[in-house]
């Protein structure tokens, strides 16, 4: 098993220019991470900015981490069958950029919808059109041995169950899930009951933290609210409600030996809150 961190959690820093990509890297690695997914936001577009591939790898090789993940927003309901087929030849894209930094693992979103749009029934009638695109990317995916994935997140699908019907439809060797155990609270799923049922078909895991009240809490700015209209907001990992000890045995026990991801989105200084996030999930593991 290894402990790193998602470059997202220092966007915080790479957005108002205290770090480039290549620092991010090695601040994870002066950390102790083992790895870093590559997050590609604002400034770091590897499609407009090719140039900055080959300089990642070179730094992570030279910093003695790895590259492990490359994840990208992806959104398969559209207008027309002609923009669905753009959005698909869009992400295939990134799949070959994805072999191109050396990696074997991808996630890409794959829809979005709000509000009243967000229902079961309405879920059940996008679904082949999510099907056919996940299909076809997997299979594009599989020349260069990639496995591709969904996470839970977005809200549209991202309770477990839709995670897990998406996955059994589309039906590939190659198509998983990266599972966010925080994320499972956006659809008010309890963390460690939704981490049991899709811990089976993760090829990548995340360690995320929330704090939660209820709905008749509005804890005021800062927060944002659930699909049911409870309040979260971005925890250090560890300092949050999930009960994280737990999550981490279930984890554990399960015998998952892959990447364990570390990503922050709180309110704190991002480099303060990814380092001891990454410290808390070293510890929990030892101490399971």
């Amino acid at each position: 098993m290894k402990i790193g961190l998602s470059s997202y959690s220092l966007s915080q820093a790479m957005n108002t220019g205290e770090m480039t990509i290549l620092d991010a890297i090695q601040w994870v690695a002066d950390q102790g991470g083992e790895h870093i997914e590559i997050v590609p936001m604002g400034e770091l577009d590897l499609i407009e900015k090719p140039e900055l591939i080959e300089q990642i790898k070179e730094k992570a090789k030279s910093a003695g981490i790895e590259i492990s993940h490359y994840l990208i927003g992806a959104n398969f309901i559209t207008e027309s069958r002609e923009a669905f087929e753009a959005e698909i030849a869009r992400v295939k894209q990134h799949v070959d950029i994805a072999h191109q930094l050396g990696v074997n693992r991808m996630r890409h979103d794959v829809a979005w919808r709000s509000g009243a749009d967000t229902t079961i029934a309405q879920f059940e009638k996008d679904l082949p059109l999510l099907v056919e695109a996940c299909q076809q990317i997997a299979d594009y995916a599989q020349q260069y041995d990639i496995t591709t994935s969904i996470e839970n997140h977005g809200l549209y699908v991202q309770a477990s169950d839709r995670v897990q019907r998406l996955l059994n439809e589309v039906n590939r060797d190659n198509f998983k899930t990266t599972l966010d155990v925080g994320n499972f609270m956006c659809v008010d799923e309890n963390s460690v009951v939704a981490v049991k049922k899709n811990l089976p078909f993760a090829s990548f895991v995340h360690f995320k933290d929330f704090y939660w009240r209820p709905s008749y809490q509005n804890p005021g700015d800062g927060w944002f609210q659930t699909v049911n209209g409870n309040f979260l907001r971005g925890a250090i990992v560890g300092h949050g409600d999930i009960d994280m000890r737990e999550v981490v045995k279930v984890v554990k026990d399960s015998g998952y030996d892959g990447y364990i991801s570390v990503e922050f989105e709180g309110m704190e200084d991002c480099k303060k809150g990814s380092k001891i996030g990454m410290e808390n999930v070293r510890r929990f593991f030892e101490e399971a």
